[in-house]
């Protein structure tokens, strides 16, 4: 295909093990593996077997700032200082950091702000913050409301920034949709109300490029392993603008110490400057790995070009659906700048229809009760294997080959 010709992103598909026969377009939710990824796993493991206990501080990769070093790499993605930025934790464990720091509710000022359509996860982590902070969940914390089930509307968001409201914690993008909210405009209107205004990042983290400083965004949270490529279960990361520097982690650990003194075992704590001392325990090396690798490929691709790549992908992804399987309904944003990575699409016979294509040799994803989500990568996905897509769907549904399939999900849908 021409357009393939000319992608200057092309030839990074090399660099990531895809299956013979396999079109990958779950990436939003576990990216692919890079031989990169795969490079310095396996070099953090040779420290390891090389070095023993001197390997936190010796080797290419010295273990104990390692942590600090993926963050200055990590910072430029996401329009922060480096100081801002730390690779730790998990998206949820990371809530409960940023909420056990920034969260200080008053008589007057107590309600944190979520959504109805947010991922369970954040919600979960809400709740359990607020309980521990001897609130009622059911009194402090409120949701905004969708219209459509699908999205939400930046008037609706608004006119719940009310008085008591202390803290906000919305998706960059709805998991579900693919939407992306207006983050500089959420951020600005929090703080005109004294709202300190927090994000998950975990569906626009890699995907495209952020200005979380000159946003003035408070704190944010994100995953490494979806189109940042990091693998299972690795390392998240969290940033906290510099304002709030001052202060102390909510939740305090070993690895939020002055470097300088955290081996002086003193028991009065000395935190880290900048976003190092959110930080709590001991960095899991292997989990970081594979981030050294991926950090590579974005410095070469650029996030800029990625991003640009990512929008003419699912554009050309929904134009050939709309026109090939009109019964699929298109629920993903159509302008550019409101859409993340990928497209989602409703169908009473999703699930069906998402182990119909995982026959046809095409990995997607299903989210309930009804949502299929395609994400074509920048890094390994061509125009050609969208293409394919589409026609794959259009067999699938025209024919009805999806009824040798029940429609309930799989374990891991």
């Amino acid at each position: 295909m021409q357009r393939d010709q000319q992608d200057p992103l092309a030839k990074f598909k090399e660099e990531f093990f895809v299956e013979p026969g396999t079109i990958y377009m779950d990436g939003n939710s576990l990216g692919l593996m890079s031989k990169r990824a795969e490079t310095k796993l396996i070099a953090l493991m040779d420290s390891w077997k090389q070095f023993g206990i001197e390997g936190w501080t010796e080797g290419e990769h010295p273990w104990f700032t390692l942590a600090e070093t993926l963050s200055e790499k990590a910072a430029p993605l996401f329009g922060a200082k480096a100081h801002e930025v730390m690779v730790t934790g998990s998206i949820t464990s990371n809530i409960h950091q940023m909420l056990s720091t920034v969260y200080a509710p008053t008589d007057e000022r107590f309600v944190i702000l979520v959504d109805e359509l947010n991922f369970p996860s954040d919600i979960y982590a809400v709740e359990s913050h607020l309980r521990l902070r001897g609130q009622d969940p059911a009194i402090a914390m409120r949701k905004v409301s969708s219209r459509d089930g699908y999205t939400l509307e930046l008037e609706d968001i608004l006119a719940e920034m009310k008085d008591d409201v202390a803290v906000l914690l919305l998706p960059s993008v709805l998991y579900r949709s693919g939407q992306l909210l207006p983050i500089p405009e959420i951020t600005q209107a929090a703080h005109k109300h004294g709202i300190i205004a927090g994000f998950d990042l975990a569906h626009s983290a890699g995907a495209m490029p952020h200005d979380l400083h000159e946003d003035g965004v408070d704190f944010a949270v994100w995953c490494h392993y979806k189109y940042m490529n990091s693998g299972p279960g690795g390392t998240g990361g969290l940033y906290l603008h510099e304002r709030h520097h001052d202060l102390n982690p909510g939740i305090a650990g070993w690895f939020g110490s002055d470097k300088a003194k955290q081996f002086d075992m003193d028991h009065s704590f000395t935190k880290a400057e900048g976003a190092g001392a959110y930080q709590v325990g001991t960095p899991n090396i292997f989990s970081m790995a594979p981030l050294i690798g991926s950090l590579e490929l974005f410095e070469e691709a650029g996030i800029d070009k990625i991003r640009s790549k990512s929008l003419e992908l699912t554009t050309m992804l929904r134009e050939r659906l709309a026109a090939l399987v009109p019964s699929l309904i298109d629920v993903t944003p159509k302008v550019d700048g409101q859409r993340g990575g990928h497209i989602a699409l409703a169908h009473p016979e999703a699930a069906r229809i998402c182990k119909a294509l995982k026959k046809a040799g095409i990995v997607p994803d299903f989210r309930a009760p009804d949502i299929i989500r395609l994400a074509p990568i920048a890094f390994y996905t061509s125009f050609e294997d969208v293409e394919k897509v589409a026609l794959a769907l259009q067999d699938i549904i025209e024919h009805e080959l999806y009824k040798e399939f029940s429609n309930e999900r799989n374990v891991v849908a």
